[in-house]
């Protein structure tokens, strides 16, 4: 009866692990729902901040959250007042704390020096790495299958080999010794020493 206990008590603990750790993953990780426009390099996000229109967007609802009137709205998009502000160009900067829009001014504080900071933020849908092809938007999304070279890697240098036309060098060994053999060609060898012993 103990060994029964004992093993069911193994068993639960290991289930409780193996859940826990899948929860863990899934929280950590969320570069799917991450939008075209975001910046690369983050493995999980929760908040943007802008910087330029003091706004945020939050990437597990994907809405965007502004001031008005003095209280913090959610939207599906922004609202005509923000039509010129580019996504692709403008400055994100990336937040995981729990509602920052709360904590507003910090953020403006920290962040002001990125306003009209434009284009300079390398972004997902510019990215060559393989693990944004899951972000919808993407230019490889969905099993494109354009060849993409991973710019991570070290580069690896190649030798450059250059082929000596042969019959140029044997005329060129002619020219410069007479052959003891008559009427053959090829180059004779020093004393059996082997190759690269001749240099003309």
């Amino acid at each position: 009866m103990k060994k029964l206990f004992l093993f069911a008590a193994v068993l639960m603990v290991s289930l409780f692990s193996i859940n826990n750790a899948k929860a863990q993953v899934s929280l950590n990780i969320n570069i799917g729902s991450q939008p075209v426009w975001g910046p690369a390099g983050y493995n999980h996000v929760e908040y943007y901040y802008f910087p330029d229109i003091d706004a945020y967007y939050n990437v597990p609802s994907a809405q965007y959250i502004y001031s008005n009137g003095g209280r913090w709205v959610w939207v599906s998009s922004l609202p005509a007042q923000y039509r010129n502000f580019d996504l692709y160009r403008a400055y994100k900067v990336v937040i995981n704390e729990p509602k920052p829009y709360l904590r507003n001014k910090i953020y403006v504080t920290r962040y002001s020096k990125y306003k009209n900071y434009g284009g300079r933020q390398s972004i997902i849908r510019d990215s060559r790495d393989t693990k944004y092809y899951v972000v919808k938007g993407h230019p490889n999304y969905n099993g494109n299958k354009t060849v993409v070279i991973n710019n991570n890697r070290p580069v690896r240098r190649e030798k450059t080999v250059v082929k000596v036309n042969q019959n140029s060098r044997y005329a060129r060994n002619n020219e410069h010794k007479t052959n003891s053999k008559g009427g053959n060609d090829r180059p004779e060898r020093n004393n059996g020493q082997g190759r690269g012993n001749e240099r003309h």
